[in-house]
């Protein structure tokens, strides 16, 4: 059985149309969505984990 969908960092930046810099700006400030740094030093992100980021993006502009 497949683990859950991992995105590279670039996936997310395109996803999200943001720049490297501007997102580890937002991850040093706590408001980026949550990566996992694997043993080889690449960062993922849960699909999941992109998503429920999007939904709380979406409460704290309403």
């Amino acid at each position: 059985m497949a683990g859950p969908k991992m995105l590279k960092l670039p996936e997310v930046l395109e996803e999200i149309e943001m720049s490297r810099a501007a997102f580890y700006r937002m991850r040093a400030r706590g408001q980026a969505p949550r990566l996992i740094k694997l043993p080889n030093g690449q960062l993922r992100c849960r699909r999941s984990d992109l998503d429920a980021w999007w939904s709380s993006m979406e409460e704290t502009a309403a």
